[in-house]
């Protein structure tokens, strides 16, 4: 476990919660430790497969009540920022956990089967960013990005064709025999070797027919019926680190959304 670090804390439960200038007064105390602990999160202090403290020693860290702990960890939890274990605790989440490495892939196989899929790898090179790129990822027209194309196929057929843009700073050293080399899901090898987390993403989503270069990649029929998916992800302090544009062929698998 990580030793202590001296956090502010709120003089009492009653009292406006800590870190005033970065939450609101009006801001639920249960949000306000919330916001802390993620702050901690993101400066590191938990490394992702950590275990952090427990809630009776954040309580006391932060002189509130478990409860209110409790209620800001359930909020983490639900974000898919840390991770309960019965009888074990709660530990920073990790893109290598099984149930967060597909959190963002909503494609299912028709049958029901595993939705692990393989990967190919058709390029990675360092270029400039073109100017609808750079807007994406909050950069400048021209900056350093990383561009990847890569194919997903379940059972030996292509099913998802994949560009991939990446900010230059932050994935410095990102190359293709690196990518290669790493044999766990891509967002792992981000968060283990660059030190970048995707918290969040938004996606917008559309019917497209196949042009001739991705049909031939898809193998399907020029003309074919695809789904295209542009997803933006995020990591803390909502900034974006990714943008992906995918082509989704469905034939033989659906696009799974969950509403709540």
């Amino acid at each position: 476990m990580v030793a202590d670090v001296p956090l502010p804390t709120p003089a009492d439960a009653s009292e406006a919660a800590p870190g005033a200038a970065a939450a609101p007064a009006f801001s639920p105390l249960y949000r306000q430790i919330k916001d802390l602990i993620t702050r901690e999160l993101q400066g590191g202090v938990w490394k992702p497969g950590e275990a952090i403290p427990s809630e009776l020693d954040l309580a006391a860290r932060f002189k509130v009540s478990q409860g209110t702990v409790r209620k800001a960890v359930d909020e983490l939890a639900a974000d898919n920022l840390l991770v309960r274990r019965q009888g074990k605790g709660t530990f920073v989440a990790t893109h290598a956990e099984q149930q967060i490495q597909y959190r963002f892939l909503r494609l299912m196989p028709d049958d029901g089967g595993d939705r692990a899929m393989a990967r190919r790898l058709l390029d990675c090179r360092r270029t400039r960013a073109p100017a609808d790129v750079a807007r994406m990822l909050e950069c400048k027209s021209g900056d350093a990005v990383v561009q990847l194309r890569r194919l997903l196929l379940a059972e030996a057929q292509p099913v998802v064709l994949d560009e991939i843009w990446l900010p230059g700073g932050p994935f410095k050293g990102l190359t293709a025999e690196r990518l290669a080399d790493y044999k766990g899901p891509m967002y792992g090898m981000f968060e283990a070797e660059f030190g970048v987390r995707m918290i969040r993403a938004e996606e917008r989503i559309r019917a497209v027919v196949a042009d001739a270069a991705s049909a031939e990649l898809l193998a399907v029929p020029p003309g074919a019926p695809l789904l295209s998916v542009e997803r933006q992800s995020f990591t803390y302090g909502d900034k974006p680190v990714e943008l992906r544009r995918g082509l989704y062929n469905t034939t033989r698998h659906f696009y799974r959304n969950e509403l709540n």
